[in-house]
């Protein structure tokens, strides 16, 4: 945490990975909203992006970094210069959005601030991370599924994804399996119909299904092989070795 109060980059990114899970939340009043995200947070999952399709979401983005300090508060759907500078002036702890503006990411980056834009080609996902991200959010993930994720994770390993857009309580382990570093999920979450009735425990219940679900699948992943550092193939060796086969009939 910085000294004004805010949040680091490192340590936003550092808890999106660790947590894995960013809900995604998108309602139709600051109160509502307001409730999810103090609901959530409860739950264990200090992470929170309020979407701009939320009346009033840059006031809350506000009230929430000034009011939970714990609790990482992300600014989604940012789709434009105008809209990324009132939310950083907010305090917002990082920028997303469905697709790629590299206004946007270019700011992120000047202010040192946590930039997830959203692709969903492999061209598209490369544009974004070499224009800067953090991560890249796969948006939506739906279409291609955790399959598509795969593929993409096999062919890109160096650039962490983040599955948005469809993930649902029968998807979410597969999408972590497949190589996603997080998952944004939405409704599947946070409920309308719970948000509505402020049915609390019916929200942290889900809370805490969709962190096991990233555990448990996390747990099922083989440990990375590690490159040790200074190691390098000696490449006439190998030509040795492959004569030796050849004429020993191999």
């Amino acid at each position: 945490m910085t000294k004004d109060g805010g949040r680091a980059k490192d340590e936003v990114c550092q808890l999106i990975r660790e947590v894995g899970v960013i809900p995604a939340i998108r309602v139709s009043s600051a109160e509502d909203a307001h409730f999810a995200a103090e609901t959530i947070t409860r739950a264990g999952i200090p992470i929170v992006e309020i979407t701009m399709t939320v009346p009033e979401a840059v006031e809350l983005i506000k009230h929430l970094v000034d009011r939970h300090r714990k609790m990482i508060v992300g600014a989604g759907t940012v789709l434009n210069i105008e809209t990324a500078k009132k939310c950083l002036e907010a305090g917002a702890h990082f920028l997303t959005a469905p697709g790629f503006n590299p206004a946007v990411v270019e700011l992120a980056i000047q202010n040192n601030l946590a930039v997830l834009p959203g692709a969903l080609t492999p061209s598209e996902v490369v544009t974004a991370w070499q224009a800067g991200a953090d991560f890249v959010k796969l948006f939506p993930c739906d279409i291609g599924g955790d399959k598509y994720v795969k593929a993409l994770n096999t062919a890109l390993p160096e650039i962490p994804l983040i599955a948005a857009g469809g993930v649902t309580q029968h998807t979410a382990s597969a999408f972590i399996l497949a190589g996603a570093s997080a998952i944004g999920v939405g409704t599947e979450l946070i409920p309308l119909d719970a948000i509505a009735c402020r049915e609390t425990e019916r929200i942290e219940e889900l809370a805490h299904r969709f962190l096991t679900f990233v555990k448990t699948a996390r747990d099922r992943l083989s440990p990375h092989v590690q490159f040790i550092g200074g190691t390098k193939t000696d490449f006439n060796k190998l030509h040795k070795r492959s004569g030796q086969e050849k004429s020993e009939g191999v």
